[in-house]
């Protein structure tokens, strides 16, 4: 048997007037296990963990728990079974501020979970995820629950899991004329058709080639925003290299010259390297982008490439790399709440992040909004 938790008081006190925008959220919200190796193990060898930890995790657990942090007003939609973690989960997120009256809650199953694994050797995270069971389905969802999540809402975020909810959401958001911002990682089941209505994308270094098939990385940048005409931009997150924004433009394309995306890239590149102390951002002019791919196809997209830099975490300040995907994300959904310059959101979102590296878990380390780093950033709106 389902049984749903939503009080209305809660859902018209959030929609009405309110300094903090309203963000909702679609997809995974999981308990992390996280332990912290000296060294990842060889096979069959057993090792001693020299730091560990329970934390809620899931893209969009960590995303609406950084976006309460840094000042909105987050919703999330997804499921846990009524079982010890799901109520740790759901305890966790209402902790941070997060509205999970919207959330189902199974009497059967068991709520999802993940063991993540930190090497400090190498600086890296590997997570084992076990899927809660059984999963979300469209039918499980109250009448109406649809719509009231983005009442007043300002932003829908959907992490590319529960594709079937997740697209009931975006037609509806798209009917209320409501953004979308998609964090698309791996290839999933449904996800094609949910990026058909993204505003905006946000994406792992693997994703623009595997997606398009382009040979080059500029090349696929054009190639998604091309297949996606909603499309406002798409970011691709590059860990300790920063990230590179590919910003679709509206010039009249006659008035513009045309450029070789590659080209333009590398020599934003070269000019990136170059930069020094706090995050920034380094932005080509409007061009009209010509990309020719191996199948000889020629590409051409009026926009601009913008690489913004990461924030340079000294190795002894730096625990767990979990979550500053997230965190990043997070820090673009405030940035597109409150009108921030795009500049500015890609050196905010390398701070939000780089705080987040400082600790271990995808939350440990999430900054509030009155964090002295963030001060400058906030202070400007």
């Amino acid at each position: 048997m389902e049984s749903y938790i939503m009080d209305d008081s809660v859902v018209e006190e959030q929609t009405s007037a309110s300094e903090k925008p309203i963000v909702a959220g679609c997809g995974g919200v999981y308990m992390d296990y996280l332990a912290t190796v000296a060294r990842f193990p060889q096979p069959d060898e057993k090792i001693r963990s020299i730091d560990s930890k329970m934390q809620g995790g899931g893209n969009t657990g960590n995303c609406m728990t950084a976006a309460a942090r840094l000042g909105l007003k987050p919703r999330v939609l997804s499921k846990v079974s009524n079982d010890a973690f799901g109520k740790l989960v759901i305890e966790e997120l209402n902790g941070d501020g997060v509205d999970t009256s919207f959330m189902v809650v199974s009497d059967i199953g068991t709520t999802p979970f993940t063991y993540v694994i930190v090497d400090r050797e190498k600086n890296t995270r590997t997570c084992i995820n076990s899927p809660g069971y059984p999963p979300l389905s469209p039918q499980e969802l109250p009448d109406g629950i649809v719509t009231k999540i983005l009442d007043g809402a300002k932003l829908l975020y959907l992490d590319g899991r529960l594709a079937d909810t997740a697209l009931l959401l975006a037609e509806e958001a798209k009917r209320k004329r409501i953004p979308i911002l998609i964090d698309a990682e791996p290839k999933r089941a449904g996800l094609d058709e949910l990026l058909q209505f993204a505003d905006y994308v946000v994406c792992s270094a693997e994703f623009p080639q595997v997606w398009t098939g382009f040979p080059t990385f500029p090349g696929a940048l054009t190639q998604i925003a091309i297949k996606l005409p909603n499309l406002k931009f798409v970011i691709v997150t590059l860990g300790a290299s920063g990230c590179v924004m590919l910003e679709r433009m509206s010039h009249c394309l006659s008035d513009l010259e045309l450029f070789d995306v590659n080209t333009e890239y590398e020599l934003l590149l070269k000019r990136s390297f170059q930069a020094t102390g706090e995050p920034t951002a380094i932005s080509s002019e409007v061009r009209l982008f010509k990309q020719t791919a191996s199948n000889g196809e020629t590409v051409e997209f009026p926009g601009r490439l913008v690489i913004g830099t990461a924030e340079k975490i000294p190795p002894s300040e730096l625990v767990d790399t979990t979550g500053a995907g997230d965190a990043f994300i997070a820090a673009v959904l405030y940035s597109l709440c409150t009108q921030m310059n795009l500049e500015k959101m890609l050196a905010f979102g390398a701070i939000v992040a780089g705080a987040n590296c400082r600790a271990l878990g995808a939350r440990g380390g999430l900054p509030y909004y009155h964090d002295s780093k963030l001060i400058s950033f906030l202070d400007a709106l």
